[in-house]
């Protein structure tokens, strides 16, 4: 339960870091749409819901994001994009340094809730980061990227979800994980005290 619970609670700040990007760079559509709030309900997808507590693997409904209204247009979408794996770093930083600070028995329910934290956060965003839409790595490949690989990437967007799907249950994907999550762990350890 205190999984699913830190899982719900990441993705909403993961979603959430999206719509305040977006808005910083003149996209008001997650805020006209009530999408910039700490509430989960407003953020829940069903069917991912039902798989964070019963699978401890889900999603939340992405915040809408018009990259149209984007200013400076590269610009806004490489920090749009980044928000939310951004956020989960940071979030995975503290709950570090707050275990690393307090120094909770092992085994204590605040070692758990924290470690667990840190742990469902730095999982976010590795696996965010792959590059495949319609996950935030591809999103990032695609503000530095062609014209023709924005468009391919565009493409193969609405058949992404699937093809994720594909590729976890396949396994494909384990080494880019394991690749970026390694790279995710060197840079908090190098940053905590």
């Amino acid at each position: 339960m205190v999984l699913a619970g830190t899982l719900l609670y990441s993705v909403v700040l993961h979603e959430l870091a999206h719509g305040w990007a977006a808005l910083l760079f003149g996209d008001p559509t997650a805020r006209d749409r009530g999408r910039l709030s700490f509430k989960p309900w407003r953020h829940l997808d069903p069917i991912g819901t039902v798989l964070l507590f019963v699978a401890g693997f889900g999603w939340a409904r992405p915040v809408p994001v018009v990259f149209g209204y984007l200013r400076p247009r590269r610009l806004g979408l490489l920090v749009v994009s980044a928000a939310g794996v951004v956020v989960n770093i940071i979030v995975a930083f503290l709950s570090l340094l707050l275990y690393q600070h307090l120094q909770p028995t092992h085994g204590s329910p605040a070692a758990v809730a924290l470690l667990s934290l840190a742990q469902v956060n730095v999982a976010l965003a590795s696996f965010n980061l792959i590059p495949v839409p319609p996950l935030d790595g591809a999103r990032l490949l695609s503000a530095f990227a062609s014209t023709r690989v924005q468009r391919l990437l565009g493409w193969v967007e609405p058949f992404g979800f699937l093809l994720v799907l594909a590729l976890l249950y396949t396994r494909v994907l384990d080494p880019v994980i394991g690749a970026i999550r390694s790279g995710i762990l060197t840079v908090i350890a190098l940053l905590l005290p």
